[in-house]
């Protein structure tokens, strides 16, 4: 700490000795300085702040039935593309705003890359609040300049927004056409093969194996059945064989040929019982019901008769009366159909069979590319089916755009311009100044001091020369030379004074002119 002391008070007395060099570089330090802020423009910042609500109504709602973009992203990249070359050409071919047009296309360029240096756009104050900021000498020209900012960031996320709807409804028309093409030709290459290998593609899910392992067990089944009804057939034989195709001729257990007649014959003979129970044989009743019977009777045995004289002519012979051997020839006649139809099952199944080991070495390459075209016509039809269905998504979503906006614009504070200068303002330039003069001033008597060094002490003699120090002379101050010291101390203070006085009032002035 002595030392940093020690050290101090050497800078001090080596600067105090060039003290009138130091005023001096002070005073044309201080000259220079307010040229330069006497030429400086003054520049004022415009400000606006822009809140994007993302959260609507129709969000929830639509959630699942249409497209929804990440509106949040979204919006913070167009943040942060606000600020690029064709907003700012935009921006310098707007007239009402102001801005210089440059002479040349280098000079342009500089001016687009400083436009676009000087333009903020910022994210503050939590989600989607958005600060946009512009410094310029002219503070109404900075205010239009934010004024068509802020335009133009609300009608870039409209029309941002609607330009990829449309954009991505395009994309997905385009590739549902490609894959119309797609699907079309799959579907003519599966007909193609259809049509050229008919007779040896399967229309099953079954492949050529299994196909011929359930034929085979087809042939299989239908021989055992064929065997049981061939069994079944040769039995129903034997037995119609031992069994009497004529009824015995007792009428006692002869059947009746007219069970009609019969019935009728017995009704009236009922009716006749009754009637006799309460009338004489005489009564006109009685002898019409012994007529009926009589009639019924001769009609019955005439009919009789006549199914004799039929059966007889038609076999030579008398047809067969037992209802036991007409159902057993019936019986056999169907066991006969039965076997009859088993076997032409089974010969169309050893046909198929042998058709099948006759093509053994076509059949599994054709399924085999049937099942390959399958697969590819099965794949491009599913995505042609979701594309269908995300192209009615991407329309949903863009009625939802054209009828709601997604995200609403708001702003929060519109365009103005600070009242005071934005930093370094003139007058913090005055105050710079006069602080950096005085430094420059400073530095210079130390510049000095090293350039020509002397030296107060023994010590800094000895310090600096390495050296020993032989002997000391002591001056020895009478009062003349006190006075001279002391009106030298009063000159520079009032040297120093007015330098501090002349531009105080160079600072007042510079607030005045600049309004502030």
């Amino acid at each position: 700490m002595n030392d940093l002391t020690r050290q101090a008070a050497t800078l001090a007395r080596s600067v105090w000795r060039h003290r009138w060099m130091a005023v001096a570089v002070a005073w044309i330090a201080a000259a220079l300085g307010a040229l330069i802020v006497w030429f400086v423009p003054e520049r004022y910042e415009a400000r606006a702040r822009v809140y994007v609500d993302t959260q609507t109504v129709l969000k929830p709602l639509m959630a699942g039935l249409a497209f929804q973009p990440d509106i949040d992203q979204q919006v913070r990249m167009l943040a942060r593309t606000l600020i690029s070359r064709p907003n700012i050409e935009k921006l310098l071919n707007d007239h009402t705003i102001g801005l210089e047009k440059a002479a040349t296309t280098a000079e342009q360029d500089q001016q687009i890359e400083t436009l676009m240096k000087t333009i903020k756009v910022e994210l503050t104050g939590g989600n989607n609040l958005y600060a946009l900021s512009y410094r310029d000498g002219d503070s109404a020209r900075a205010q239009r300049l934010v004024e068509s900012l802020v335009s133009l960031f609300m009608d870039s996320g409209l029309d941002t927004k609607r330009k990829d709807s449309q954009e991505a409804s395009r994309f997905i028309d385009a590739e549902i056409k490609a894959y119309e093409a797609k699907l079309t030709e799959s579907e003519n290459r599966l007909k193609d093969f259809k049509l050229r290998n008919m007779s040896v593609a399967s229309t099953t899910n079954q492949d050529f194996f299994a196909r011929m392992s359930s034929i085979t067990d087809d042939i299989a089944r239908l021989r055992i059945q064929l065997s049981a009804a061939e069994q079944s057939r040769d039995a129903m034989r034997r037995e119609l064989s031992n069994e009497q195709p004529q009824l015995p001729t007792d009428p006692a257990s002869a059947v009746s040929l007219t069970p009609e007649l019969d019935t009728r014959i017995e009704t009236q003979r009922k009716q006749l019982d009754e009637l006799l129970r309460r009338y004489t044989e005489e009564h006109p009743d009685v002898l019409s019901a012994r007529r009926t019977i009589a009639q019924l009777e001769s009609q019955r045995r005439q009919e009789g008769d006549a199914r004799t004289r039929l059966g007889g002519g038609s076999r030579g012979g008398t047809a067969p009366t037992s209802p036991v051997f007409q159902k057993l020839r019936i019986a056999l006649a169907e066991a006969e159909a039965n076997v009859a139809s088993l076997r032409a099952q089974l010969g169309s199944q050893q046909g198929r069979l042998e058709e099948i080991r006759a093509q053994a070495g076509k059949v599994p390459q054709a399924e085999a590319e049937l099942a390959q075209l399958n697969r590819d016509y099965d794949v491009i039809r599913k995505n042609y089916e979701q594309l269908v269905s995300k192209r009615e998504a991407a329309s949903l979503g863009v009625k939802i755009d054209q009828s709601s906006s997604m995200a609403d614009f708001r702003i929060i504070e519109p365009a103005r311009v600070l009242p005071q200068p934005v930093f370094p303002s003139k007058r913090q330039l005055a105050l710079l100044v006069m602080v950096v003069s005085i430094l420059i001033g400073v530095a210079a008597a130390y510049v000095q001091t090293v350039v020509n060094p002397s030296f107060a002490t023994e010590r800094e003699l000895r310090e600096f020369t390495k050296r020993p120090v032989l002997g000391l002379l002591t001056l020895i101050e009478d009062p003349k030379m006190l006075d001279m010291q002391r009106q030298d101390r009063l000159k520079l203070a009032g040297v120093f004074g007015l330098f501090l006085v002349v531009h105080a009032a160079w600072v007042a002035l510079i607030a005045l002119r600049s309004g502030t």
